[in-house]
């Protein structure tokens, strides 16, 4: 496969509380699945370049737990927890999702895996939360720039990748 930059659609409804995230990979729904739920995958990618993650829980199983920390310049810069509810291999992760510094802020995740054509995978994301204060002050914290970062170095991970 080919590797070829592909553009992530960061979506906010009008009407309701929600963040929906889409994003294609030249690569196949087990390869995307994989590094969502195996940690060391998971931390070569997620967040921005100018950090480090590190994991400190990981149970990536329906009814697990999972926590990490962003590290700058060996120091602890951000720290996220939370479960997942459903891990469906190769289509779904359902979680929650929840910055330390933002206990309350707890968001609902689902993640759906589309194989689309040519061996290619579409990513859906759909965050809920409580209310529009949360959800804009999640796009007020620099979060597009992680995701695109992050979703960016997946995508050289997954060029590598057997």
């Amino acid at each position: 496969m080919t590797s070829t930059k592909h553009e992530t659609e960061i979506v906010a409804d009008e009407k309701v509380p929600t963040i929906e995230i889409i994003r294609e990979f030249d690569a196949t729904a087990e390869q995307v699945f994989r590094s969502h739920v195996v940690p060391e995958l998971y931390a070569q990618w997620v967040g921005p370049r100018s950090v480090a993650t590190r994991i400190t829980r990981w149970d990536a199983r329906t009814g697990g737990a999972w926590a990490f920390a962003n590290d700058r310049d060996g120091e602890e810069i951000a720290s996220f927890y939370g479960s997942f509810h459903e891990v469906r291999p190769h289509e779904r992760i359902v979680r929650t999702f929840t910055y330390q510094g933002e206990p309350d802020g707890v968001a609902l995740e689902t993640l759906i895996l589309e194989e689309i054509e040519g061996g290619r995978t579409r990513l859906r994301a759909l965050s809920v939360v409580q209310d529009f204060e949360t959800r804009d002050a999640m796009l007020s914290s620099g979060m597009d720039v992680g995701i695109n970062e992050g979703y960016d170095t997946l995508d050289e991970l997954l060029a590598m990748a057997p």
